[in-house]
């Protein structure tokens, strides 16, 4: 008899929800479904859209909630794809018993569309979190080229996406503005912008991997987006070249395209001819995101050429923080579309956040608790991205106060921030566990002290 283990692996196969179980999309055929034109045209971007959609059936304090939200707390406007509210409770239609409960705790909803009643009460934010807690713009060698590993680079090419999610990092720069948020805007327009990322890359041979983000590249027309890519493989120095699209999980309809498909199977011809790796990262954070048109979207990109296509996924409470629901996203992109599980990050502290981020020793138990089950070169590592450190595996913390919940973290380089003379590789960088998650003493700290002790 076969030992029981903590966790049961079974192989599933990917499945696409029937869409038809929506009232407002009761009437729509396959071919609309898979038309990307469609999928852009039909996104939910405000309450009385979702409401349409449910065909009426949404709780009115469902919806009051949403609506406070998005007035009081929201960081990112609403705008959710078709494909990607199709995720949410994809075994049961609206109206049917129990329909309303389970869509309030479905872990896609619980990121893509949160409520206002999702929020810590007590701490809605940590009183360091930051609109651009990264620190990304501080270190742009050029605008939209963030500089801050020593041989690798982030080119946002847009500052828009297919949809937009509650948590994202770069909500300072991404989306439309909120009640709460004046976003920032790119000044140049995207050929100088593009143009100037390309001379800097030309001129500082020392960088030899590009990610080519956003934004989503799912929004930037596949034209310009080929002839920035053409752009990186006249640059001898660059090796690795990875494409950024959530768009691959929220919107795979569009990698399907066949003028899509066509100019990305003759950029990666060209990169095999120079001897440079093309990947595509994608951002899935539950098992039931990862359909069957996404694993075909998936199967085309790697017949284009690709090398690789990984998943970095952001570790929130409420949507994947327990070893089985990690390893069932995990075992998901793996055996269902061949998506390796690459990361998952800590969420970034942001305004707004604290409900959904897990502290540091929280994960480090995640870590230990996914180990053993995948293969060594699938098994996901979970990082904490501190800011002016970048990415550590969450058991590289140098020191933690778990009372107070500060870990602190150094690194091995220097940033475009730091000069030569610095003491950078000695520095200890704070970072901040969310405060409901700290014991009572040190809650009470953070009370009388919130800003003191860092």
């Amino acid at each position: 008899m076969p030992v029981a283990q903590p966790y049961s692996y079974e192989l599933r196969h990917p499945v696409e929800p029937d869409w038809r179980r929506f009232p407002g999309w009761a009437g729509v055929t396959g071919d609309e479904w898979e038309s990307a034109q469609w999928q852009r045209a039909n996104c939910v971007k405000n309450p009385r859209q979702l409401q349409a959609v449910f065909g009426g059936t949404l709780a009115e304090s469902f919806i009051a909630d949403l609506v406070r939200d998005q007035r009081e707390r929201a960081t990112m406007s609403m705008l959710v794809t078709p494909q990607m509210l199709n995720t949410m409770v994809p075994d049961l239609g609206p109206g049917a018993p129990g329909f309303l409960d389970r869509f309030l705790a479905d872990p896609v909803r619980r990121y893509m569309i949160p409520v206002f009643g999702d929020r810590d009460t007590e701490w809605p934010s940590h009183p360091f979190a930051t609109r651009d807690s990264l620190h990304e713009a501080e270190m742009w060698a050029v605008e939209g080229l963030t500089h801050r590993y020593p041989t690798k680079v982030l080119a946002e090419l847009v500052s828009t996406c297919p949809q937009y999610c509650g948590h994202c990092t770069r909500m300072d720069l991404v989306g439309n503005s909120t009640p709460q948020v004046t976003k920032h805007r790119f000044t140049l327009k995207p050929a100088d912008r593009h143009g100037r990322m390309l001379e800097f890359l030309r001129a500082n041979p020392t960088i030899r991997d590009v990610v080519v983000s956003g934004g989503d590249l799912a929004n930037v027309p596949w034209p310009k987006l080929e002839a920035f890519l053409l752009g990186l493989l006249e640059v001898p120095s660059v090796r690795d070249i990875r494409l950024a699209s959530k768009g691959l999980v929220g919107l795979p309809q569009h990698w399907l395209q066949k003028d899509v498909l066509d100019g990305l199977a003759s950029v990666c011809a060209k990169a095999r001819r120079n001897g440079v790796q093309v990947a595509v990262h994608t951002h899935a954070n539950a098992a039931q995101s990862v359909t069957r048109t996404v694993a075909r979207a998936t199967t085309a990109l790697f017949e284009a050429g690709v090398r690789d296509v990984r998943n970095q996924g952001v570790l929130m409470r409420g949507v994947n923080d327990s070893v089985p629901a990690l390893l069932d996203l995990s075992f998901a992109l793996l055996d269902g579309a061949g998506i390796l599980p690459y990361y998952f990050y800590l969420c970034d502290m942001i305004p707004g956040s604290e409900h959904w981020r897990v502290a540091v020793w929280e994960a480090q138990a995640l870590q230990r608790g996914i180990m053993g089950y995948l293969p060594g070169f699938a098994t996901p590592r979970i990082v904490c991205d501190v800011p002016f450190v970048g990415k550590r595996w969450v058991d590289q913390v140098d020191s933690y106060d778990r009372d107070l919940g500060i870990s602190y973290w150094t690194k091995n380089y220097r940033t475009p921030l730091e000069t030569e003379g610095s003491a950078a590789g000695r520095r200890a960088h704070p970072y901040y566990d969310p405060i409901p998650t700290l014991p009572r003493k040190g809650q009470e700290w953070w009370k009388r002290t919130p800003h003191e002790g860092h």
